[in-house]
């Protein structure tokens, strides 16, 4: 039951942040130059056809009331199938049962903004998931492979590594790949994301890998410095002196110890990279939330900015509390400390 309350405390303060966000994103767009309806109907159109799109979907109303509105109908109650002449809920998307999401309507893309996002974020999640495996696997595999060195050549190059991934930029990291990985050794496609299964799987390589790069040193570092220190304890000298092997108080003992740092950054990190890698999706052409976002805002694209919006702001504020939640179990100590 403990349990249970505390994730339920958690998922009412991540709702709570997505809410707090929305609304100041909402707002920052209204303040903004532009017209959509002009964006709608292209710059030859006259007043009176622009004067009329502003009415037919209410841009004529004041903020507030379009505030009030936003979030009367994000999620509601309406018909199984969803009409596209049906005025009343042409933006919507059905989920079931009845129930509808209504995030408004692009007037850039011309379409309900929950069909776009419904397209776009599956490929977001599975760059972000792909560069997330990339960062985790590599990058702690290094950092423990370090500390099993410390003061070493090895450890010696893996801090020169570290530095020159945290160091290098995105776009240039990916600029290089796709010169050795797709034009000189043409293993792998430039960019795009492919038609099948296997085109799609090809495809995520080289952004995940140029993604991971600055994932990879970080964890490397981080897991370097929290085993060896783990190392240095009496506990783990407690445990070689008792018989255990050094693999045992390397991967065990020490490596456990230092999990908590780990999967905190690692619960941050998930939820930014599943909420959109925006230069890695333009740089690739990869047809995700993040290169959305960009041309939402280039286009003044108010109601896919805020759908993006609460998109990422719910990818990380449910990756914060499912962090919260995680934490006490991995390390009951924290637990324990909640409770005094």
């Amino acid at each position: 039951m403990k349990t249970l309350g505390r994730i339920t405390r958690r998922i009412a303060w991540a709702a709570f942040v997505v809410v707090v966000v929305t609304t100041l994103s909402f707002f920052v767009i209204e303040v903004l130059p532009g017209d959509p309806a002009r964006l709608l109907l292209g710059p030859q159109a006259s007043a009176q056809d622009v004067a009329s799109a502003r009415a037919a979907y209410g841009l004529d109303e004041p903020v507030y009331t379009r505030y009030a509105r936003f979030w009367k109908r994000l999620v509601h109650l309406g018909p199984r199938d969803v009409a596209p002449k049906d005025k009343a809920h042409r933006s919507c998307g059905a989920v079931g049962l009845g129930v509808h999401i209504d995030l408004g309507f692009s007037f850039h893309y011309r379409k309900p903004v929950v069909d776009l996002l419904a397209a776009k974020i599956p490929r977001s999640i599975m760059l972000g998931f792909a560069a997330f495996l990339v960062q985790l696997t590599i990058g702690v595999s290094m950092g423990v492979f370090a500390a099993s060195r410390r003061n070493t050549r090895w450890d010696d190059l893996t801090l020169g590594g570290t530095a020159l991934g945290l160091s290098a930029p995105v776009f240039l990291v990916g600029l290089l790949m796709q010169y050795v990985l797709a034009y000189r050794l043409q293993l792998l496609p430039y960019d795009g994301y492919g038609k099948t299964t296997g085109e799609q799987v090809r495809s995520v390589i080289l952004p995940a890998l140029s993604l991971g790069v600055l994932g990879v040193a970080l964890y490397a570092r981080l897991t370097r410095d929290e085993v060896s220190s783990a190392l240095a304890q009496d506990f783990a000298r407690t445990a070689r002196a008792k018989g255990a092997s050094r693999a045992r108080v390397l991967f065990v003992h020490a490596l456990r110890t230092a999990a908590v740092p780990i999967v905190t950054v690692a619960a941050l990190d998930l939820g930014t990279l599943v909420g959109g890698a925006i230069v890695t999706e333009k740089l690739f052409r990869w047809p995700g939330v993040g290169q959305m976002a960009v041309d939402a805002v280039l286009n003044r694209d108010g109601s896919v900015i805020l759908g993006v919006v609460i998109f990422t702001s719910a990818t990380v504020a449910l990756s914060t509390a499912l962090l919260d939640v995680v934490v006490p179990w991995i390390d009951p100590r924290i637990g324990r400390k909640e409770k005094v």
